[in-house]
C-alpha cells in the first residue's frame, strides 16, 4: 500500500513562524552586537587636572587614581530605530576617533562638532584623574558619580542621580530629576527637581532645594544655610550662622547655634529647633494650628500665649523667627 505523508496547514505555519522568529532573533543579536562599542585612551598630565565631560545620554564616573595621567574608558550605544541602520558604521568611526580633547591640563571629553555622527547614540564615561583634579560633569540623561577629588566639582544630570565624594573644594549639584548624594565640601549648591538631597561634612555656606523629595545637611563649619523642600521633610544639623529653613508639606528639623539670624517655617508640619543650653537670641515664634513648646528661659518683650512668643533669651541676641502653619514648635 502506496503512503502519502501529509503536513497539516496548521503545523506548517507553526514551522514557518518558528524559523521567522529565530532568523529575526539572530539577526537581532547581530545587531546589538554590531550596534555596541568601547574605547580608552590614556592621557599625560602635569600638574592638577581641568576635566570636562560631556554626554547627551549615558552616565558619567569619575574617580581618583594615582600617578600623572587621565585614563578615558567610552561605552557606545545605538539606540534603537528604523533609521539607524548606519549606526554600527558610525560606533565603528566614534571607536577609532573618539571625542577626547586635551590642552595642556584641560581635557574635554564629549563635546560632538559631528552631530550627525553622534545621532541617536548614547556614550558613558570612566575617567580616572588624578586626585588633584577639577571636574564639570554633564549628562541629559543618566547618573552622575564622582570620587573623592580636590575640586571644585560641578555635577549637572537632566534625568539622574548623583553622587559626590569628599570633595576638598566647592560642589554643585544638580539633577532634574534624581537624587543627591554628597559626602563632604568647601561650600554646596544642590538642586533636585524631584529626588532626594542629603549632605555630610559641608562647610562654608549652603544652598540646597528639592522641589519633591526629603533634604538632609549635616553642616561642618560656620557658614549660612539656605535649605527648603516643596515636598518632604528637611533636616539640618550642625548650623553656625545665619539659617533659612523651610518646607512647604512637611517637617522642619534645625540643630546648631544662632550666631546670626535663623528664619525657619514649615507651612504643613511640625519645627523642631535644638539649641545649646547656653544660647542667647531673640525670639519671634508663631503657629497658626498646634502648640508652643519651649525649653528655654524667655523675657517677654511683646506677648506671650499659646501660639504667639515674643521675647528674648538669656539677654537676646540675633532673631529667630519661627513659623508654623499647621503643626507645632518645640524649642529644645
Amino acid at each position: 500500500m502506496e503512503r502519502h505523508m501529509t503536513t497539516r496547514p496548521g503545523r506548517f505555519t507553526t514551522i514557518v513562524t518558528l524559523v521567522v522568529f529565530a532568523s529575526l532573533a539572530a539577526a537581532a543579536a547581530a545587531s546589538a552586537q554590531s550596534n555596541e562599542g568601547s574605547f580608552e585612551r590614556v592621557l599625560k598630565v602635569g600638574g592638577p587636572v581641568d576635566l570636562e565631560v560631556r554626554s547627551g545620554s549615558g552616565s558619567i564616573r569619575v574617580f581618583p587614581g594615582e600617578g600623572d595621567t587621565v585614563k578615558v574608558v567610552g561605552r557606545i550605544r545605538a539606540g534603537r530605530s528604523w533609521f539607524s541602520s548606519d549606526a554600527s558604521g558610525r560606533i565603528r568611526e566614534i571607536e577609532k576617533n573618539p571625542p577626547i580633547e586635551q590642552s595642556g591640563r584641560a581635557i574635554r571629553v564629549g563635546r560632538a562638532d559631528d552631530e550627525g555622527l553622534f545621532r541617536n547614540i548614547s556614550i558613558s564615561y570612566d575617567v580616572t584623574v588624578p586626585a588633584q583634579a577639577r571636574v564639570e560633569a554633564r549628562t541629559g540623561s543618566g547618573a552622575v558619580e564622582v570620587g573623592d577629588l580636590a575640586g571644585p566639582v560641578e555635577a549637572h544630570s537632566g534625568s539622574g542621580s548623583i553622587s559626590i565624594g569628599r570633595v576638598a573644594g566647592a560642589v554643585v549639584a544638580r539633577t532634574g530629576s534624581g537624587s543627591i548624594d554628597v559626602a563632604g565640601a568647601q561650600g554646596l549648591e544642590a538642586h533636585s527637581g524631584s529626588g532626594s538631597i542629603k549632605a555630610r561634612g559641608i562647610a562654608g555656606a549652603v544652598q540646597a532645594d528639592s522641589g519633591s523629595g526629603g533634604v538632609e545637611v549635616e553642616h561642618a563649619g560656620p557658614g549660612d544655610v539656605d535649605v527648603s523642600s516643596s515636598s518632604g521633610n528637611v533636616v539640618v544639623t550642625g548650623v553656625d550662622g545665619a539659617a533659612r529653613v523651610s518646607a512647604s508639606s512637611g517637617g522642619v528639623e534645625v540643630q546648631g547655634r544662632p550666631s546670626q539670624p535663623w528664619d525657619i517655617h514649615s507651612s504643613s508640619g511640625s519645627v523642631t529647633l535644638r539649641l545649646p543650653a547656653d544660647a542667647a537670641f531673640d525670639l519671634d515664634a508663631h503657629v497658626s494650628s498646634g502648640g508652643i513648646d519651649l525649653a528655654h528661659p524667655v523675657t517677654v518683650s511683646g506677648r506671650m500665649d499659646r501660639r504667639h512668643v515674643q521675647g528674648k533669651v538669656r539677654g537676646g541676641g540675633p532673631l529667630v523667627q519661627v513659623r508654623s502653619s499647621s503643626g507645632g514648635i518645640r524649642i529644645e
